[in-house]
């Protein structure tokens, strides 16, 4: 072979090569990330190309799949009660992709999974469409219903647990939204979804915020501060304290004060001081443990630091992840502030449920979750969540005289409006001021939890962030209570 011809044949060889490198990094090292782009249209029409399994509440669907013209999208996500549902399912959408447990589970959903293969072949075999998965909940309808009625016109959301497992019977929210709305990919689907943005609709009405919104808890942090108090071992439920009324807060000049100016508070024991939601006992306690030991007790009942440039806690993946909730590291005025759920206090309504669920609970606090299985199309269980404790925030001795001092505040404190005629309810009510010079009305707070000769079903949480009702009359036992006691009642009423 002569040179020219030579130096040609390589130049071709080199080209194949190339070409054979080039096809096999798109096979073998891209092929995922080209799967899941967002501009692979193929994926999507894959997706929406056979109905979608659905997630299931009490052995029936939440969700569905209706067909579709004139696109090449054969099918498109439905929603039964959305509004109600959407906390907990999210959307799916053939324009706006999707969120929540259509994302998570959507291998499952669409059948896409590879624990589904066995499945995927028999349909080959016979003929027959690929089949999706289901995802089966921890939710209880009835709880929900309660939940998203009871917070009727206002805005807020409930979170309601089953202390015993974690896991989640009610998640809902207001306002909330319809995904059944914008699950095409036409015009009207693009107006439904620009409309719920928060730029157009300031109470963005898409955000979680049982789970991913955080508010001062105000008084029902005292919980954990009257917790972190008898751990120390410096503090009995029935003692008197050392509190002046008012407290003036340390390293200041400033007093704090109770609301109502009640007498009852001056050196109150612990057990008064939650039945009358003193501030300046809990005020006080928290400045003597100090920011680290009340940051420590925080954390156990699910708190994080407030770190710079932290991120969210993967240990509490629902299997939806929530925003943190933080007790700050602070100065001692700011401490003192923080332990009656003040300052840079922030908590979520799920991480106020789990101080709820952990005291109903001897002190066990156990993983919160809403997914209890995951199904094949021919329902055999391809993934089952265990119960998982996270922690034990509090000894069953001290978590056992919680529980006594917050059945006080339900059945002759702040909390009267839970009550559940023959049912021990135990609660803490709380309204945390907000607002720069607290000039917006407060967040209105209830936690609770109803136990049975059995032990205790349900624990609670609710807030009201906005109501039509007068600012001197907004209040967590007035509010939030009435609501966490339809929700509790809910789930009792299963039980029996």
């Amino acid at each position: 072979m002569n040179k020219p011809l030579r130096r040609i044949a390589i130049f071709c060889g080199l080209l194949v090569m190339a070409l054979l490198v080039r096809t096999n990094w798109l096979q073998f090292v891209q092929a995922d990330e080209l799967k899941t782009d967002p501009d692979n249209r193929r994926v999507s029409i894959a997706r929406y190309a056979q109905p979608r399994g659905n997630i299931i509440v009490d052995g029936k669907s939440v969700t569905g799949s209706a067909a579709t013209d004139g696109t090449d999208f054969k099918y498109k996500r439905t929603y039964k009660d959305g509004k109600m549902w959407a906390p907990v399912t999210g959307y799916a959408s053939q324009a706006f992709g999707a969120n929540q447990l259509e994302k998570l589970y959507d291998p499952i959903l669409t059948g896409d999974d590879d624990r589904l293969f066995f499945n995927r072949t028999i349909d080959m075999v016979t003929g027959k469409p690929q089949k999706g998965g289901n995802v089966v909940t921890t939710l209880s309808a009835k709880a929900q219903k309660a939940a998203y009625d009871g917070l009727g016109d206002k805005k807020g959301a409930v979170a309601a647990i089953d202390p015993s497992t974690g896991a989640i019977l009610a998640l809902a929210n207001k306002p909330s939204y319809d995904a059944s709305a914008f699950a095409g990919n036409g015009e009207k689907d693009s107006k439904a979804w620009s409309a719920l943005q928060k730029k157009n609709n300031p109470d963005d009405p898409m955000l979680n915020r049982a789970l991913r919104q955080t508010y001062p808890p105000g008084s029902t942090f005292k919980v954990v501060t009257a917790a972190a108090g008898l751990e120390s071992g410096d503090y009995d439920i029935d003692s008197k304290t050392d509190s002046p009324d008012p407290y003036r807060l340390p390293n200041t000049s400033k007093d704090l004060g109770n609301e109502g100016n009640i007498p009852q508070c001056k050196n109150a024991s612990i057990r008064v001081a939650l039945q009358w939601s003193c501030n300046t006992v809990f005020a006080k306690m928290s400045d003597e443990l100090g920011n680290d030991e009340m940051i420590k007790m925080a954390e156990k009942f699910g708190f994080e630091k407030d770190v710079k440039g932290g991120t969210l806690d993967p240990d509490l993946d629902t299997p939806v992840r929530p925003a943190k909730s933080i007790y700050p590291e602070d100065t001692r005025p700011q401490n003192a502030q923080a332990g009656i759920g003040q300052a840079s206090n922030r908590a979520t309504p799920l991480q106020m449920a789990m101080v709820a669920s952990a005291i109903a609970n001897d002190g066990k606090l156990m993983k919160p979750y809403m997914v209890d299985k995951l199904v094949a199309p021919n329902l055999n269980t391809v993934e089952q969540t265990k119960p998982e404790e996270l922690s034990q925030p509090v000894s069953a001795e001290n978590a056992q005289k919680l529980q006594s001092a917050m059945e006080t505040v339900v059945e002759k404190g702040t909390g009267t409006a839970g009550r559940i005629p023959n049912v021990t309810v135990g609660g803490k009510t709380g309204t945390a001021q907000h607002g720069e010079n607290n000039k917006d009305n407060p967040y209105a707070w209830f936690i609770s939890y109803a136990k049975t000769s059995d032990g205790s079903p349900v624990a609670v949480a609710v807030v009201v962030e906005s109501s039509d009702t007068l600012r001197d009359d907004i209040a967590g036992g007035k509010l939030a209570a009435p609501i966490a006691k339809d929700v509790m009642e809910a789930v009792l009423d299963e039980k029996r």
